[in-house]
């Protein structure tokens, strides 16, 4: 027999005075990870047939969540929930606990959900503004129904915009990215720092394979936190600031024809809403807004983000240029009006372009030619009363025999009662009806 020297102890946090181990540090957080599995009623559109949709079938889904409280709540992803009949929680020590979800906010992914209990662990939130590019992460999840799993990286990079992960329904990004490995079923799990604090949930990837190479993105805790506020105090609502301006990305040369330093980062004004807030302030077309309440804004996503989350009513402090001097003025927010994009209730559409034909047509399907003009469904949501007749991706070309040509003129065209919509989807072309009541 072989000699064998043999060390049975437990790797400590610490060998010869480098960090070894963060097991410590993550076992307290991991109790607070959660699986959760939803069980929701697909109804798939038929191909047109009559009598609307196809008969409907049960999908199951896996996500993950974290208990930010003893007494049960649990952040998430909206998509892990969104359009769930039941939900089910299972911890670490293997108790399961039926939940309801509290409200659920599509334009940030953010939802809250309870579960019945007490005591349970929970986890402590940093200030995810402090983060800082190169620091140590861990993403804590139930990757493909595995079960728990945490992996490691750094934070790569931070305030990740316009990925375009959120753009059907209109939404707002600020992202943290990761190298830590996020796969299906990591979504609405823990991406903890190193002091086992909560930095982020987890809620997306980049991937051509649906499968981890590096690049994932967690929304930060400092949002998710404030959008889990908004929905436990407002009825599962998010009440939005609105201050009613259009603007767009200060650029360089921009700066050069409005006179200001080369190194001004802000937002450009382009039009002012009338009667708006804005309006009553006194701001005009080509002010560049650099900051609001002292909070630097240096594009446009960060200014849409930073009103978003200002409570209507409340008074905000705006900082801008105009004609080269720093200005500064308090502003009383209004309320955004959240359904300015639906054609009816909890569906929401965009204009039709050119590249909208690509996506969607393809195939001649039943002969249809793809059309030239209409609006697209973007987004339907669960709660809405048309989600068994219309889904994301159909094209709008006619209502009630009107051709559709923007928003504004098919709400007018939609009647009380029967209206019949000539719809285009996956190269066929056909006639619903919808009622509306």
């Amino acid at each position: 027999m072989p000699l064998l020297k043999l060390d049975g102890s437990v790797l400590g946090t610490t060998v010869g005075g480098r960090v070894a181990s963060y097991a410590d540090v993550l076992e307290p957080v991991q109790q607070a990870v959660v699986s959760i599995h939803s069980t929701m009623t697909v109804r798939r559109p038929s191909g047109f047939r009559r009598g609307g949709s196809a008969p409907p079938r049960k999908r199951e889904g896996l996500g993950s969540g974290v208990i930010v409280s003893p007494d049960g709540f649990i952040i998430t992803n909206n998509h892990v929930v969104d359009g769930a009949d039941e939900l089910s929680v299972s911890l670490t020590d293997n108790r399961e606990f039926k939940a309801r979800i509290i409200g659920a906010d599509d334009k940030t992914d953010i939802a809250v959900i309870k579960i019945e209990a007490s005591k349970l662990p929970s986890v402590t939130l940093a200030d995810s503004d402090k983060i800082r590019v190169g620091d140590i992460v861990f993403a804590i999840g139930n990757p493909l129904g595995v079960g728990q799993t945490v992996t490691s990286g750094i934070v790569s990079a931070k305030g990740r915009t316009e990925l375009g992960i959120l753009d059907d329904v209109d939404g707002y990004e600020d992202f943290i990215q990761t190298d830590a490995a996020i796969n299906m079923g990591n979504s609405g799990g823990a991406l903890i720092d190193a002091k086992g604090r909560l930095v982020g949930i987890n809620s997306a990837i980049i991937s051509p394979s649906d499968g981890s190479i590096g690049i994932g993105f967690a929304i930060p805790v400092n949002l998710a936190a404030s959008i889990m506020h908004s929905l436990v105090e407002n009825g599962g609502q998010v009440p939005r600031g609105y201050l009613g301006v259009s603007s767009e990305t200060l650029t360089a040369d921009q700066a050069d024809s409005l006179k200001l330093p080369h190194d001004t980062h802000g937002v450009k004004v382009t039009d002012v809403s009338a009667d708006s807030p804005a309006a009553k302030a006194g701001l005009k077309p080509d002010d560049v807004i650099i900051a609001i309440n002292e909070h630097a804004v240096a594009s446009l996503p960060d200014l849409r983000l930073t009103i978003a989350q200002i409570a209507p009513g409340s008074m905000a402090v705006i900082k801008f240029m105009r004609l080269g001097q720093e200005k500064s003025q308090k502003v009383s927010l209004a309320r955004l009006d959240e359904t300015i994009n639906d054609l009816l209730p909890g569906v929401r559409v965009v204009p039709f372009s050119t590249g909208t034909a690509s996506i969607f047509g393809g195939r001649r399907g039943n002969g249809a030619a793809p059309p030239t003009s209409g609006l697209v469904i973007s987004a339907v949501k669960s709660s809405s009363a048309y989600v068994d007749e219309l889904v994301p991706g159909q094209i709008i070309m006619q209502i009630n025999r009107a051709d559709v040509t923007d928003l504004a003129s098919a709400r007018k065209l939609i009647r009380p009662g029967a209206n019949v919509f000539s719809i285009y989807y996956r190269s066929n072309a056909a006639d619903v009806t919808i009622t509306v009541r």
